[in-house]
């Protein structure tokens, strides 16, 4: 009796072996992925929790700086803007009570608490604008400057994707 049980535990050893190892290739394969791509080429992939993204450019009608903070949410299935900061006040540029919480810190105006989120973005250079995107993760953070290597009209992708979906 004594030894049929253990061979009925060595037998299971490898299915318990076999099943663990799926449940941790599921739980990898599943981890969101912040990427970015131009041209519909991958520049760049960062695991998606704690990444934030800044994006600079130079507004096209007020050819002042602009700067939108935005984070990736604590599920990792979207982005969630976090502060909107310019330079100039006018055209094109929010300024209303009910976009957020408006400010004036020294030269900026700056927006918080605008509640605004972002499965994806698509973004585009342009003349003049120096389209500039920048992730920071866990104390690195890397800056495209994306007017430099690309023409104006090309489709800068930010999205946030399952491990699996960028290698599958």
């Amino acid at each position: 009796m004594l030894s049929e049980l253990t061979g009925l535990k060595l037998r299971l050893w490898p299915c318990l072996v076999l099943g663990l190892s799926i449940i941790a290739l599921a739980q990898v394969l599943l981890t969101p992925c912040l990427t970015l791509s131009a041209e519909g080429r991958r520049l760049a992939m960062y695991e998606a929790g704690g990444a934030e993204l800044t994006i600079d450019f130079i507004h096209s009608v007020q050819k002042t700086p602009v700067e939108e903070r935005l984070r990736v949410s604590p599920e990792g299935h979207e982005l969630e803007l976090v502060e909107t900061r310019y330079h100039s006040f006018g055209v094109g540029l929010p300024f209303l009570e009910s976009e957020g919480e408006f400010r004036q810190e020294g030269n900026d105006f700056v927006i918080t608490g605008m509640d605004r989120h972002f499965p994806e973005l698509a973004l585009r250079t342009g003349v003049g604008t120096e389209l500039t995107v920048t992730v920071s993760r866990a104390g690195y953070a890397k800056r495209f400057e994306l007017y430099e290597e690309y023409s104006p009209g090309t489709l800068i992708e930010v999205e946030l994707l399952p491990l699996y979906k960028i290698f599958f």
